[in-house]
């Protein structure tokens, strides 16, 4: 649509069903990741999803919520952990960031969101994986923008909700992770 116009005088005329939607370009780059990586992609995104899950215990206090790629399970080389957290003093945030003696860089990005600009501060953190923090005001906890991918509401899981998933699709995994990890003592 955007490269070909909406019907606007001179743009080149296209129907809206012969191009592929945003979920249908969405799996195929997902076919295309685990083409090119393999049975890898599946150890990867357990690696991120743990890592996430540590993160979100770690911002417990501002109600983390994962979304994208590592939410959905469509890693792909280049992915970070994307992370919504909800508060309403950025000082908060940062001074429980400094003290976990994690660096970051803080950025203020504009979106439209319902016709107007609006500006967010994001927040990256390099770790094993690149974080992605997104900052939203408390009050937004309850409300799910739309996927750019398939328009439905945004896939936002809470840390319960990421356990869950990790146990269903990498159970054995996740059972030797914690064996590994937190051995029980005899």
């Amino acid at each position: 649509k955007r490269l070909f116009g909406r019907g606007q005088k001179g743009a080149v005329q296209v129907r809206t069903k012969d191009l592929p939607t945003n979920g249908e370009i969405a799996d195929e780059v997902a076919t295309l990741a685990r083409f090119h990586e393999g049975s890898n992609i599946d150890a990867k995104l357990f690696t991120m999803r743990v890592t996430a899950l540590d993160i979100m215990l770690d911002l417990k206090p501002f109600s983390p919520r994962l979304i994208g790629s590592v939410s959905t399970g469509r890693v792909r080389k280049g992915s970070d952990i994307d992370l919504h957290v909800f508060v309403d003093d950025h000082e908060q945030l940062k001074t429980h960031i400094e003290n976990l003696g994690w660096e970051y860089e803080e950025r203020n990005i504009t979106i439209q969101k319902d016709g107007k600009q609006i500006d967010f501060t994001h927040m990256y953190i390099d770790r094993q994986f690149p974080i992605e923090l997104s900052i939203y005001p408390q009050k937004e906890l309850r409300i799910r923008g739309k996927s750019s991918t398939d328009g439905k509401p945004i896939i936002r899981l809470s840390y319960d909700a990421l356990l869950q998933r990790i146990i269903d699709d990498h159970g054995i995994a996740w059972s030797e992770y914690l064996a590994k990890n937190h051995p029980i003592s005899n």
